[in-house]
């Protein structure tokens, strides 16, 4: 642990200081880099620009764009429930609670008809409201996922976006095989996930190449 001044303590961390640490990480990486989540009218807005993401900046943008109008459209709704709306690579994914199965067909529809949604993952449950308890360890639990793949080191976090819940951890972004396989695994390992969903875009070796060798090449630009 560091002190105020940046000074290492000689006592080894303990694992809960060490996961602590890797939070406090992810959290300094999200501040720098991402868009705070933005409630608006009981629809919880989740991406962020983030620098190193695998999207283009212009369809970062559109993300952006795609989940203020699902929230415009959700709005106009009668009988709605808890929502988190979620777009990735104009992928949308839908979580939370309504009452009954016609609203979620009608929000799944509301969503779908967006300008430039390319696809829609609809995991909306029948069920009362969430607890504001239950939403505040969701968010605990995400965060928990992303410092243990900060801690583990052969996952790149920030390529992984993390929504969780009841425990279900729904895991977004455009990974490998390999990555997917891995992320999914390092998400279950974290104590309170009862369940792991991929809703990825999976990209061959060779298209996750062709996407870092431009970041890298920006990179080296942008050293002094």
């Amino acid at each position: 642990m560091n002190d105020s001044n940046g000074v290492r303590h000689r006592a080894p961390m303990r694992p809960a200081a060490r996961l602590v640490a890797a939070m406090a990480a992810v959290t300094a990486i999200t501040a720098l880099t991402a868009c705070a989540p933005l409630l608006l009218g009981g629809v919880v807005l989740g991406s962020g620009l983030v620098a190193s993401d695998r999207r283009t900046t212009g369809i970062q943008v559109e993300d952006e764009a795609i989940e203020l109008k699902a929230a415009s459209r959700l709005r106009a709704l009668a009988s709605l429930g808890h929502l988190n709306v979620t777009s990735y690579n104009r992928v949308v994914l839908i979580t939370g609670e309504v009452p009954t199965e016609a609203d979620k067909v009608a929000v799944g529809a509301a969503v779908a008809g967006v300008e430039n949604v390319r696809s829609v993952a609809n995991e909306l449950l029948i069920a009362p409201n969430s607890s504001l308890s239950s939403r505040s360890a969701d968010t605990l639990l995400s965060g928990k996922v992303k410092a243990t793949m900060l801690e583990t080191k052969d996952v790149q976090v920030t390529a992984f976006k993390v929504v969780s819940e009841r425990g279900v951890v729904f895991l977004m972004g455009r990974v490998t095989e390999r990555e997917s396989r891995r992320g999914a695994e390092i998400a279950s390992s974290v104590p309170g996930v009862r369940k792991v969903i991929r809703v990825f875009e999976t990209l061959s070796e060779d298209e996750l190449n062709a996407i870092a060798k431009p970041v890298e090449r920006a990179g080296s630009a942008a050293r002094p």
